[in-house]
């Protein structure tokens, strides 16, 4: 028989974690030999590797290859309590996180829930153009894109089949590339030969950006090289193009109506509901301004992290709301803690090392900068694999993911073309 958990001493200062992404579990991680005990709180009860949630929703990847159950990351780790609940406020007179009618009380509070999608004032758009940044909505875009296929193979009528068999994509950051190249990808090779009514290779693909660029925050000669990669791919790129309707039969852009029954958005995040929990201000978009230390104005136990934080600590302006950053977010808010029960000095104020910026379109073709040194094309793929694989959490996730990705280069397939319920 294993060992009894016993718990920690509860005299402990207690440092309550809100989020269980790269920013909650970094802070945690960073807490393992500090003189406390840590609750962390999140609605799922995995690790989501979102950079390759894109895949999932394009059936390169299943749920399993890029998800990791929280409770076994901390398995070692004796002073972390996972805690599987929705965070309905906050109550900082009493040092109190509201779970429903629960409380947990704390000393200190770090905020990582992460962001969801901004349809800038248009929620009404939303169940016509889903956005990713769930496993839900992955494995919801995944039973859309291939339902259309499906819709198309048993539909008579030419015009109605076109609506199925083309594609929007709203956005051009990395998601946006991402997502518009490895449905191109999908089309032309992953469904070749597999119906006899439509040929999947037809399906017309457009991204659609407001931005004269794709990429805006990578280097202009890169952005340029993924236009080019995506046009080759066949992917329709209409820069400066706003959109102006989603609907039910597709969207309008530029007073254009184009009839696409798959539309996906990708052009923009809100932070959480970290600002209402508080009751202080934040930015247009949500994120809670934090000083230096990543703490509130006028709460020194209060730290935010990750999307849900506005600091400027990156050439002198705000940090991207990147993986990396809120990995670093977190450790830092840990050295403060942990100075802090030592009763030492805190460490120098916060601020983000960037280490590049990737992106993929598709097979053998990527875009990948690392301050002075740019890459394009099969090397700068390959850099963006190894750099994924890296980072996954967990050997069987890495190893799966090296196999799926070797699988699909080979044979030009996707293992997880599964339609499953949506509701």
């Amino acid at each position: 028989m294993g060992k009894r958990f016993t718990g920690v001493d509860a005299d402990l200062p207690h440092v309550v974690i809100i989020g269980g992404g790269f920013g909650g579990i970094a802070a945690a991680r960073g807490l393992r030999r500090a003189p406390c005990r840590i609750t962390l709180i999140d609605e799922k009860n995995y690790h989501l590797f979102q950079p390759l949630l894109y895949q999932v929703a394009t059936a390169s990847l299943s749920p399993a290859d890029i998800a990791t159950p929280i409770r076994g990351m901390f398995r070692e780790q004796s002073n972390v309590r996972v805690v599987l609940g929705r965070v309905t406020g906050v109550a900082s007179a009493t040092r109190e996180v509201l779970l429903g009618q629960a409380r947990i009380s704390y000393d200190y509070l770090v905020l990582a829930p992460g962001a969801r999608h901004s349809y800038f004032g248009r929620d009404d758009w939303a169940p016509f153009a889903p956005g990713l940044k769930r496993l839900e909505d992955a494995t919801d875009i995944r039973r859309r894109l291939l339902l259309a296929f499906e819709e198309a193979e048993n539909n008579d009528d030419a015009e109605k089949r076109r609506g199925w068999l083309t594609f929007v994509i709203v956005g051009g950051g990395p998601t946006g590339v991402e997502l518009a190249g490895a449905i191109a990808e999908l089309a032309r090779h992953g469904l070749d030969r597999e119906f006899r009514s439509i040929e999947p290779a037809s399906a017309r693909v457009l991204l659609v950006q407001s931005a004269p660029r794709l990429l805006p925050t990578f280097p202009e000669a890169l952005s340029a090289d993924a236009s080019r990669a995506l046009l080759k791919l066949g992917v329709e790129v209409q820069l400066k193009r706003k959109v102006d309707q989603v609907d039910a039969e597709g969207v309008v852009i530029g007073g254009e109506r184009i009839r696409a029954r798959t539309v996906l958005w990708a052009a923009g995040v809100t932070a959480s509901a970290a600002g209402q929990w508080l009751q202080t201000d934040t930015d247009a978009t949500g994120r809670l301004k934090v000083g230096p230390a990543l703490t509130l104005p006028g709460m020194d136990d209060v730290f935010a992290i990750g999307d849900t934080a506005m600091v400027e600590a990156w050439r002198g302006g705000p940090v991207p709301g990147l993986a990396p950053a809120a990995k670093q977010g977190g450790y830092y808010v840990a050295k403060v803690i942990t100075a802090r029960l030592a009763d030492r000095a805190p460490p120098s104020p916060f601020r983000y090392r960037h280490f590049g910026n990737l992106a993929t379109i598709g097979r053998q073709a990527a875009v990948v900068e690392f301050g002075p040194l740019q890459f394009r094309g099969p090397l700068a793929w390959w850099i963006w694999g190894a750099a994924h694989i890296t980072f996954l959490v967990g050997a069987r996730n890495r190893v799966t993911v090296m196999l799926e990705w070797l699988w699909a280069y080979l044979t030009f397939r996707r293992s997880t073309r599964l339609i499953t319920d949506g509701r």
